[in-house]
């Protein structure tokens, strides 16, 4: 063997280059080298040599003893063969880990995975790299368990029990010992707690910690499907007691500190069966073709107090969570429903953004404020709806001012470039015990626009106050901020192919206003044909999450530079945070708060309405499933809603109710999935089944407990 400096004898064959690079790479571990500095440490000096050198080098990397983290530089690998990062679970037994690095996916068998669950962070130690094949692995730490706890049926047995869930993350049934069912029976609901799952055992070991009630049972579901995404179903007594003691009485002193607006005129308008009323508007002349508008929101800050045990319970939940049948609050109901519902006939304590603004619904001032007001009327979507279409009524002369300028507001805001999703939203007419009747849809019209508008110049007059620098001055100051990035250009490609295979064309989209521009012109174009919800269900899906952050990008969908959440803090958490820095910087004029613990603030907010958003769409599919189980064997009107290789979904254009057609079930022909038209051809009668096509279907069957319909095509 050549050491360094020293030179082959004879003729250097493969054998030996390898054991010299194994030899050279292990004495200089830790050390990146390129091909020019390794030929020189092992004295390579004809071109044979180097080449043969270089191809051995590329298999070492292959193989994973080498890693080559620039081009044509190489370090031994050993210290990445223990990776850490994310499991993830298939069905099919063929999981996959996503190490932490950002690096390629490696393969982890069944047999190899130590029992992980998906999300579960672990440590995985690679395999030797088999030609023609990803990067294999095995399991050796699960360093931490994301999910400990599920929710599923119990099986009661003489001696022993199972819980039984369709928990796509825990593949398994698990074992409970007869001492540790905590009252529950068969055929009970409950939350289990994961206790050990030994290698050599099927099935994990846990204890119920929860018992919900009988299977079908509309509270025990309804408070499975909150478990399910570890959600809150009950509110904590000790934040309940705290909550009762706060004072209800408003001293002289507090209302003397505030702008008083008791006795300007001054509505709610919000759902009929709301009770947590967190938004007011008040209107007087100003003089000049001018008006004085206020937008006055439930000053929750006043009783919540940082670090108290009832704000300690709101950031956990960050959101209240609104399923089909109830609303899951996340403050207590003496502060939502009492203290701070702008309640009608009442003094209330609000956070206030009061704009003067001229017949053209443009602003000429604002000024920010706490101040107290008394809400002279409460009012419905329904009922301020109807007085506006019929001109009379009470208040008409104040609603249909703040409607001609909302109207005007909303006219400004798409043309400069905001996005016209209007989805409308599913309802269901339940009878006393939840059972659902009949599916509903309800719209926005201009009663709700009244409002929205209102609400979104305010949100977006308060993010502009603290966040724009003035020309000259200091930064601005740490805020939160609800952001919204532009769409990936990729997707919006993808969007116009697809739109035009249904025969509607999307304008070129190469930038920001043209591919707001784009969307709004197809939106206008599908709106009343038959895809016109799975086209638009499409582009949203095309389009980024908003988000709460710390760093304003601006707000895509609203076309605002700045924008944020001010209107809610009754049920957002994130709300709550932006009055309480309001209150710091106009008033004490104090220093910024920390950026990476409000950053962090953010990131907790906005992963808690992404969980509440799942469990509300499991709530709704869930009673949709429910209503059609009622209707086995009825026939229906759809369209093709989603297409993939083991059949395609069809959505009811009556209830928007979706199940899927398997493709087992289309005896006519073989079908295959054509995943780059969006479609199933038949090999033989080339049928296509594309998104957007009308079948009619029959309802076949219903499963509760995996929230699924299956359907049958109708020729």
């Amino acid at each position: 063997m050549a050491k360094k400096g020293g030179k082959a004898k004879g003729r250097m064959n493969k054998n030996m280059l390898v054991e010299m690079l194994v030899e050279m790479f292990n004495r200089n571990e830790g050390r990146t080298m390129s091909p020019k500095e390794i030929f020189k440490e092992l004295n390579l000096t004809s071109t044979s040599a180097r080449t043969l050198c270089v191809h051995i080098l590329d298999e070492m990397v292959f193989d994973g003893y080498l890693m080559e983290p620039e081009f044509r530089k190489y370090v031994l690998a050993n210290n990445v063969s223990m990776l850490y990062g994310t499991f993830s679970r298939n069905r099919d037994g063929y999981n996959e880990f996503y190490p932490e690095d950002g690096s390629e996916p490696v393969l982890v068998s069944e047999r190899n995975s130590a029992h992980a669950l998906t999300d579960d962070m672990v440590r995985v130690a690679l395999f030797a790299r088999r030609r023609g094949r990803g990067r294999e692995g095995e399991v050796v730490e699960i360093v931490k368990r994301v999910h400990d706890t599920f929710v599923g049926e119990l099986h009661v047995e003489k001696h022993y029990a199972f819980l039984i869930t369709e928990s796509r993350i825990m593949p398994n049934d698990i074992f409970i010992p007869k001492d540790m069912l905590k009252g529950g029976k068969n055929g009970d609901k409950a939350v289990v707690k994961l206790l050990e799952w030994p290698l050599d055992s099927k099935n994990p070991v846990g204890k119920v910690i929860d018992v919900l009630g009988k299977s079908g049972d509309n509270d025990t579901e309804m408070n499975a499907i909150l478990a399910e995404f570890g959600l809150p179903y009950k509110y904590p007594e000790a934040v309940e007691i705290a909550a009762s003691k706060l004072p209800s009485d408003i001293t002289p002193e507090e209302i003397a500190s505030r702008e008083d607006f008791r006795n300007v005129t001054t509505i709610t308008i919000d759902p009929a069966d709301a009770k947590d009323f967190d938004d007011a508007l008040s209107i007087r002349n100003a003089g000049n073709n001018c008006w004085e508008i206020g937008v006055h929101i439930a000053d929750v800050s006043h009783y919540v107090t940082e670090g108290s045990i009832i704000d300690k319970e709101a950031f956990k939940r960050a959101t209240s969570i609104y399923l089909v049948d109830r609303t899951i609050p996340m403050l207590p109901e003496h502060l939502c429903n009492f203290l701070c519902s702008l309640r009608p006939n009442e003094e209330k304590l609000t956070y206030s953004v009061i704009f003067t603004m001229n017949d053209k619904a443009e602003v000429k001032k604002f000024r920010i404020t706490r101040s107290v007001i008394n809400s002279d009327r409460r009012f419905s979507y329904e009922e301020v709806q109807e007085i506006i279409e019929k001109g009379e009524g009470e208040y008409f002369e104040e609603i249909s001012t703040l409607n001609m300028l909302a109207q005007k507001i909303r006219i400004k805001r798409f043309q400069g470039g905001a996005i016209d999703f209007q989805q409308p939203e599913v309802h269901f007419r339940l009878d006393d015990k939840g059972k659902p009747l009949s599916v509903y849809f309800s719209e926005t019209n201009e009663s709700h626009q009244l409002i929205e508008e209102f609400m979104l110049l305010a949100n977006r007059t308060v993010a502009e106050k603290i966040g724009r620098k003035a020309p000259g001055g200091p930064n601005p100051k740490t805020f939160v901020y609800r952001i919204h990035d532009e769409p990936n250009m990729e997707k919006i490609s993808m969007l116009a192919k697809f739109v035009s295979k249904l025969g509607y064309k999307m304008r070129s989209a190469s930038g920001r206003t043209t591919s707001a521009s784009a969307l709004n012109g197809l939106l206008k174009d599908v709106h009343g044909t038959k895809e016109q919800n799975v086209i638009e269900q499409i582009s949203l899906r095309a389009m980024q999450k908003a988000r709460y952050s710390t760093g304003n990008i601006g707000h895509y969908g609203l076309a605002f530079r700045f924008y944020t959440h001010f209107t809610s803090p009754i049920r957002r958490y994130p709300d709550l945070l932006v009055h309480r820095l309001l209150n710091r910087y106009l008033t004490q004029e104090a220093r910024s708060v920390s950026q990476q613990k409000y950053e962090d603030f953010c990131d907790h907010c906005s992963a808690q309405e992404q969980v509440a958003a799942n469990a509300e769409r499991a709530s709704i599919k869930y009673k949709q499933v429910e209503f059609m189980s009622e209707h086995i064997g009825d026939e229906y009107d759809a369209v093709i809603s989603g297409v993939t290789e083991w059949g395609f979904y069809a959505e009811i254009n009556e209830n928007k109710c979706e199940g899927m057609v398997p493709i087992r079930t289309l005896q006519d022909d073989y079908y295959e999935f054509d995943d780059a038209n969006y479609c199933l051809i038949g090999r033989r009668t080339k049928r296509k089944f594309t998104i957007g096509d009308p079948v009619r279907i029959k309802i076949v069957r219903a499963n509760l407990d995996r929230k699924q319909l299956d359907f049958e095509l109708m020729e």
